[in-house]
């Protein structure tokens, strides 16, 4: 049963990215009429060297042994991009995926050291699920002491002040959703991942037309526009990596650019984390 549950996942995530690729991207005529957006099952075929037959036995889930090759070549066809093509392994069973009890909830002390070491810099720990398991002072500034939600999910779908807080909400909205799926992948069967995945499922039209996109990729360096309700409006610098004695983990860093307004503003919220607010973190 799970592994046809598998095959159906992998047949949706192709429908949903072939629908996402026009054909001028891959330098094909778009010719003649379309049912849907993006490429027809033939082209994907074409694009990948494989014959349509086998292809659409692929998306309807009766083809269950796709080859790593076959996998690279589709990987290339939709423009799938290395965290897509991880993604696509995962769920043909090539690629492994980590067990639901892989992820610790403990962050290591040296860590939460070193964090609390950037008295300028924001930084939290997230798991798979997007539960903040630690995060240093100014980073529980810069978020209002997470008084809605320790869960960035929840905090980005479910505060109706993230859509002021967060400048550039839907692209926000895009990649949390993007990233969370690509978390899922991994770890499918991860009791505090399903829960959270289930709850906005059902709480959330906005998160669930997101989800039926099939995106998935992981954060990387990218800009982020804030409207702080006490230092005004600022343009972070986020960086993301991988925790590699606790793998499932993730750190973010946060920093502004030297001698701007958004620098200034960040001091400020240095001073406020100074204050009443202290770090918490899971231990």
């Amino acid at each position: 049963m799970r592994r046809m549950a598998a095959r159906s996942e992998l047949g949706a995530y192709l429908s949903a990215r072939r629908a996402q690729v026009a054909p001028a991207d891959v330098n094909l005529p778009a010719t003649g009429y379309r049912r849907v957006p993006g490429l027809r099952r033939e082209e994907v075929a074409l694009l990948a060297g494989i014959s349509a037959d086998y292809y659409i036995r692929l998306e309807q889930g009766r083809e269950r042994t796709p080859s790593a090759q076959v996998l690279d070549a589709l990987a290339s066809a939709l423009r799938l991009g290395e965290d897509g093509r991880q993604h696509l392994y995962r769920l043909a069973g090539v690629g492994p995926r980590a067990m639901a009890a892989a992820v610790p909830d403990r962050v290591e002390p040296s860590l939460l050291a070193l964090m609390d070491a950037w008295p300028h810099n924001p930084a939290i720990v997230y798991n798979r699920a997007y539960d903040v398991l630690a995060s240093n002072a100014i980073a529980d500034a810069l978020f209002h002491g997470w008084t809605h939600s320790r869960n960035l999910m929840h905090v980005v779908f479910t505060d109706p002040a993230a859509r002021t807080f967060y400048r550039d909400w839907h692209e926000v909205a895009r990649n949390s959703v993007a990233g969370f799926r690509l978390g899922h992948s991994a770890a499918p069967e991860d009791p505090r991942v399903r829960q959270v995945l289930t709850g906005l499922l059902d709480s959330s039209p906005e998160f669930a037309d997101l989800w039926s996109r099939h995106d998935a990729r992981g954060k990387a360096l990218e800009l982020k526009r804030f409207a702080h309700r006490e230092v005004g409006p600022l343009t972070l610098t986020m960086q993301t990596f991988d925790i590699r004695s606790a793998p499932g983990q993730e750190l973010v860093v946060y920093h502004a650019e030297p001698a701007s307004a958004s620098n200034d503003a960040l001091s400020l919220l240095g001073s406020l984390a100074a204050g009443p607010l202290i770090r918490r973190s899971a231990m």
